[in-house]
């Protein structure tokens, strides 16, 4: 009676010991796997780090704009160091971006802007960083309380996210009475309203914004950032040309090349006042891709390399159609 007394005993004991060896061993297996696994907070920062590397690349094959590509860097780099000021319990402010972008047609302030918004929401200073790209009929009415009720639609739309006020000084062009004061009123509000989750960026030639900013006294204040868009320059713009051709999968012969030089640099002597830039160079390609099918289509016979060049032919010479253009720029 006493053996199986202390048999039982010792099983028990036995089974005790075995229970708690498994235990260990698998709670030892269950912190092995979970150092192996990546933290949820470290793998979003991981990812969102990757994504900023990639808007800032994105933003520094942009030709040209090298002071508006330092700013936008400097906005990365001060939302950086706010993060780390926080871990140290050291006092932070949030930036206020809302801004105005000054240039002529062409010179990158949409693309800008797009990047702009992306890079904030993954720096998480915007929710979400769409742009809502807006003119002056999206958000002036025809009758009293209409103004109000688009530009709010509008606002509603870019919560979290860039509004994009395109020829912004169309607002105050028609004096006191126009409904577009309504407007400005309105969009003022609600960047005090919301300003840590909307940036509004009022765009527009530099000449026209100087004077519509100078029709209400608060409003430069309420923008604390002015980014100049200058023109490009020939060697730019034939920059910009290579790559428009080459995203299309086509290429330039040395005839066209040298049209193009010639070309752009007559229109930057004379039609230096709101010229359409980039704008100008797409409208160019576009045409002389037209050009070169019309000139392959009806034959029989060509190769890989015939169906990608663009020739001096397709380019020239200068017709009615690119009068025209040249007098829209001028206008």
């Amino acid at each position: 009676m006493k053996q199986t007394t202390r048999f039982s005993l010792t099983y028990s004991l036995e089974n005790k010991k075995l229970k708690q060896s498994r235990e260990v061993r698998k709670e030892t297996v269950t912190k092995t796997i979970q150092a192996m696994e990546p933290n949820k907070e470290t793998l979003y920062a991981t990812e969102s780090g990757k994504n900023i590397q990639q808007l800032v690349s994105e933003l520094d094959q942009l030709v040209g704009l090298n002071k508006v590509k330092e700013l936008v860097k400097e906005i990365h780099a001060y939302v950086e160091i706010c993060r780390r000021r926080e871990q140290f319990r050291l006092k932070t402010e949030s930036l206020v971006l809302h801004m105005i972008f000054k240039g002529n047609p062409g010179t990158g302030k949409t693309t800008v802007a797009r990047i702009l918004g992306k890079m904030l929401a993954e720096l998480k200073v915007l929710p979400k960083g769409h742009l809502i790209e807006v003119e002056r009929a999206d958000i002036v009415g025809e009758y009293i309380g209409h103004t109000a009720q688009k530009c709010r639609e509008q606002i509603k739309k870019a919560m979290g996210g860039i509004l994009f006020i395109d020829e912004a000084y169309s607002l105050a062009r028609g004096g006191e009475k126009d409904f577009g004061k309504e407007a400005i009123d309105t969009l003022v509000k609600a960047m005090e309203d919301h300003k840590n989750n909307l940036i509004v960026i009022l765009a527009g030639y530099e000449r026209e914004m100087e004077k519509f900013l100078r029709t209400n006294p608060g409003l430069r204040s309420r923008f604390p950032i002015h980014l100049q868009f200058p023109d490009y320059s020939c060697e730019e713009l034939l920059e910009i040309a290579h790559k428009m051709v080459a995203e299309r999968q086509y290429q330039l012969s040395i005839g066209a090349k040298e049209f193009l030089s010639e070309y752009l640099r007559e229109q930057l002597k004379t039609s230096k006042t709101n010229f359409s830039n980039a704008r100008l160079v797409r409208n160019l390609i576009e045409k002389a891709i037209r050009r070169q099918a019309l000139r392959l289509v009806n034959r029989h016979l060509y190769s890989r390399e015939e169906l990608m060049l663009l020739t001096r032919e397709d380019f020239s010479p200068l017709d009615q159609e690119d009068s025209e253009l040249k007098l829209w720029q001028h206008n």
